[in-house]
């Protein structure tokens, strides 16, 4: 997701694949025997869904419980509204503060069973606590390279420039094309997708706390950050991605 500043050459073209890597996996919903996609947009849109946040391919929420007992009593009902092919995208993160869930945007029913359950049991969503992290490569022959980041990481492939954890729990690793030998810059950099509502903030304290903004030509789609010694970051949302 690297980005064209006037100091720094990067390929927009490269960039849109490293886009779409990260948007690969299904958000479609089967409606009366028709399947249909269902964009960010459309899933905020949608009533019920106020506690969820959509990040990349995801939808994620925070409910804070408080401690561990009352997350696992969060986690249990989710369980019991949970039933069939759902379970193959639902994530489910339990600390002793509060549990975070995740799923596709396909998942518009669930996602408002499970917001029912935590209004009930008085847990209330925290979208300042939703987001996702994804570390990004530069390569310049990828093919080269994926095969020993697979092996390594034991992650499963997806497309020709994707890794995901099978058991979600760590970040997500992608490959984006390099042209040319670049000595002078780091070559691996985070992704931080997190709540269109909340990049702003997440900005200012990144800035607040020392770093400073290399670019915002993609804004609100992305931001690129750096620290004080010049190792980047970029903000993502999903605005302007449809």
């Amino acid at each position: 997701m690297w980005k064209t500043a006037p100091s720094i050459e990067r390929s927009t073209a490269s960039s849109r694949r490293q886009m779409c890597s990260l948007e690969r996996l299904p958000v479609d919903v089967t409606f009366a025997g028709m399947t249909m996609h269902i964009t960010a947009g459309q899933f905020h849109a949608a009533d019920g869904v106020e506690d969820w946040r959509c990040l990349y391919h995801l939808v994620s929420a925070h409910f804070r419980t408080g401690s561990l007992a009352n997350g696992i009593t969060l986690v249990d009902e989710i369980g019991r509204l949970v039933d069939g092919p759902e379970q193959q995208h639902l994530n489910v993160d339990l600390r002793h503060s509060g549990v975070t869930v995740s799923m596709t945007r396909r998942d518009i029913a669930l996602a408002r069973r499970i917001s029912a359950a935590a209004k009930a049991l008085n847990f209330p969503a925290d979208p300042t606590a939703v987001q996702l992290v994804n570390v990004t490569l530069d390569a310049l022959v990828g093919a080269d390279v994926l095969p020993f980041w697979q092996a390594l990481l034991g992650y499963h492939r997806v497309g020709d420039d994707y890794l995901a954890d099978p058991s979600r729990r760590g970040p997500g690793l992608g490959l984006q094309q390099m042209d040319t030998v670049r000595s002078e810059r780091n070559r691996m950099h985070l992704d931080v997708a997190v709540p269109h509502d909340q990049a702003e903030a997440r900005i200012a304290a990144a800035l607040a706390a020392g770093g400073h903004l290399v670019s915002d030509a993609h804004a609100p789609r992305w931001w690129v950050l750096a620290d004080a010694e010049g190792n980047e970051a970029c903000v993502a949302t999903w605005i302007a991605r449809e």
